[in-house]
């Protein structure tokens, strides 16, 4: 069977506002437009649309302060009133749209992770446009995915999208701040987001959204990772949508690594929150990032932070780069004991039988460009 064409698009708080505190109607009904083109060109699109703090603050007629409590209720307030208005200008369209609201609680859990993908996979089956977003009303900071950049690439991995299209009030990603800095240069193509890359982005850009280009850059390099191709650009263009998929809009394009990854290993980057971190010499390394190799109790030089058997963990270099990934098959005490050992010592130092393994190959997944 072939494979769906999806897109996801990311709309943020100053796209939708147009640099207002209010929703700007007129740019909602061109970019829907835009979508039911792309549609006819044969894509399946899924929105993350910002806004409902916007369109909860546009519902009250009274002045409204900026407080966790006071941004949760415009969300509440707001949420109802944002699918309302996406629903109307696409049912213009005969399209259906439907909501759905993460927390990180829904990509932690496989379980509720495997329900929101097969979830999403119906919805664009049956030609439903999905609208996304953070469910602001209820997330508390310990559950929040944290911006809409950061969860529309984990909603990129959920649908298995082709293209990620971050639109925002920039044009991409610059060698400078292009706001005090006339001699700024866009970025036109990114291979690898480095030190260096990530050291050009600022923080937010407006005080309307959460997100700046720092956030942008990380979701960026969660979807490239994946296989998914990112596009950074700026929502007020002109036909801004359409002109991205034609290749004639200045942006910033992130490539995509061609090493693909399974549902399983989709779920490692996307999903759970690392418990801790081990520490790996220089050969352990290099077998697990270029020979496909599990990871010995042999290359383990140190071990930091508390987590139990399952747990999702860290593999560090010597030098404190996060290099990958995995579900670790022995508890932070045991790996304190085992740490250095041959694998035919472990059971000995432990006075149980354990795992011949640290972390299994099929439970890694590389943060770099190599196949796993």
């Amino acid at each position: 069977m072939t494979k769906r064409k999806v897109i996801v698009v990311k709309l943020g708080t100053s796209v939708l506002t147009a640099g207002s505190l209010y929703l700007n109607k007129p740019r909602l009904v061109d970019l829907a437009r835009q979508c039911v083109e792309l549609k006819n060109l044969g894509w399946h699109v899924v929105l993350v649309s910002s806004g409902a703090v916007a369109a909860g603050r546009a519902a009250l007629d009274n002045e409204v302060g900026n407080s966790v409590a006071e941004k949760q209720m415009l969300a509440a307030i707001g949420q109802g009133q944002l699918i309302h208005l996406w629903q109307s200008l696409f049912s213009l369209f005969d399209i259906p749209v439907a909501q759905l609201l993460l927390t990180r609680a829904d990509v932690e859990d496989r379980s509720r992770y495997l329900n929101a993908r097969d979830t999403l996979d119906q919805l664009l089956a049956h030609n439903v446009v999905p609208i996304v977003n953070e469910n602001d009303a209820v997330a508390t900071s310990e559950i929040k995915v944290g911006d809409n950049d950061n969860l529309s690439a984990l909603v990129a991995i959920l649908a298995n999208a082709d293209r990620l299209l971050l639109l925002t009030d920039q044009s991409g990603l610059f060698t400078a701040d292009p706001r005090n800095n006339p001699d700024a240069r866009l970025i036109e193509r990114v291979d690898e987001i480095d030190e260096e890359i990530i050291a050009l982005a600022g923080g937010s850009g407006t005080s309307l959204g959460t997100g700046g280009m720092a956030t942008k850059l990380q979701a960026a390099q969660i979807a490239q990772r994946a296989g998914i191709e990112t596009v950074i650009a700026k929502g007020a263009e002109p036909n801004v949508i359409l002109n991205i998929q034609n290749d004639i809009l200045k942006s910033t394009k992130v490539i995509r690594f061609d090493a693909p990854l399974d549902g399983r290993k989709k779920w490692l980057l996307s999903g759970p929150r690392c418990s801790g971190a081990i520490i790996c010499d220089q050969g352990a390394v290099v077998a697990v990032s270029t020979k496909g190799a599990s990871l010995l109790a042999k290359g383990v030089t140190d071990v930091s932070g508390q987590f139990s058997r399952g747990d999702l963990i860290e593999l560090k270099d010597l030098k404190g780069r996060v290099i990958a990934r995995g579900l670790i098959a022995f508890d932070h005490k045991e790996m304190q004991s085992i740490k250095g050992l041959h694998s035919a010592q472990i059971n000995e130092a432990l006075g149980y039988q354990g795992a011949n393994v640290v972390i299994h190959r099929d439970d890694l997944v590389l943060l770099d460009n190599v196949a796993t």
